[in-house]
């Protein structure tokens, strides 16, 4: 099915003018983009069980191409255009598993409104609901950390897996964790980037493989590049992983595992 034109109309019926502000606007972006999508892997069962959105200009350019042209009266637009082209893509491709997509939580002003369009494109596209983890990046400067974990929440209400992506490289860390635990933490890959060889990494990867443990939450090591760092992470008992080990993020298209990645 062929996506839409992407313009984003969200009832506000019953909610007070500036409740949720971006909701009014139903202006075009005025900028294309497109997704990659990356897979990641199970290593216990040798299977891909999710890929994550990846933003890319409208011909492969990178994501800091499309971002450069995000601000703050666009935010709201163009955090509910991905949603919907990322599950139209999810849903043409025939996606195995789970989707991950990110999200913009200062672009997200009452959960439960702003995420109709998602609901929307799920059932538009036949896409289940229950295959879709919304991420956010740990590192995001998130202004109002309560409202982030309301966002959670209520995604979570919704059906949705949660995620944070990047974690140990942003500003919220253990706190974060304190108030919400996700279903996936996601270690950040400069934690992961020859952890073989470094024993300050392996330690912090070590304590935050079983702090999630005991708090229910799985992890995702994300960034890996060499068989050495599958070997460690995965001898601390992490089987979700991501990486240019398995596969690059392939523009428009599903990336397939080569066998040698598993061995």
């Amino acid at each position: 099915m062929t996506p839409p034109d992407i313009r984003i109309h969200a009832n506000t019926t019953n909610f007070p003018h500036g409740t949720c502000a971006g909701c009014h606007d139903s202006a075009p972006l005025g900028f294309a983009f497109e997704y990659a999508y990356q897979p990641i892997i199970d290593l216990d069962t040798r299977s891909i069980y999710a890929h994550e959105a990846l933003v890319r200009g409208p011909h492969g350019e990178s994501a800091a191409s499309v971002l450069a042209h995000v601000n703050d009266e666009n935010r709201y637009r163009f955090d509910q255009a991905c949603r919907v082209k990322a599950v139209a893509g999810a849903a043409r491709l025939g996606m195995p598993g789970f989707l991950s997509i990110n999200f913009l939580p200062n672009a997200v002003y009452r959960p439960d409104v702003c995420i109709r369009s998602t609901l929307e494109a799920a059932t538009l596209y036949n896409f289940p609901t229950d295959k879709i983890i919304f991420e956010v990046t740990e590192g995001e400067r998130v202004q109002d950390r309560p409202h982030l974990v309301e966002i959670f929440r209520a995604y979570r209400r919704f059906g949705f897996q949660t995620a944070i992506d990047d974690f140990g490289a942003g500003y919220a860390g253990l706190n974060l964790l304190a108030e919400y635990q996700p279903d996936i933490v996601k270690i950040d890959m400069d934690l992961v980037r020859n952890i073989d060889t470094s024993p300050p990494r392996q330690a912090i990867v070590h304590a935050v493989a079983g702090l999630c443990r005991e708090l229910g939450i799985r992890v995702l090591a994300e960034g890996i590049e060499t068989r050495a760092e599958r070997d460690f992470l995965a001898s601390c008992g992490i089987s979700l992983m991501q990486g240019y080990w398995f596969s690059q993020p392939v523009f428009q298209g599903l990336g397939q595992i080569p066998e040698a990645a598993w061995a």
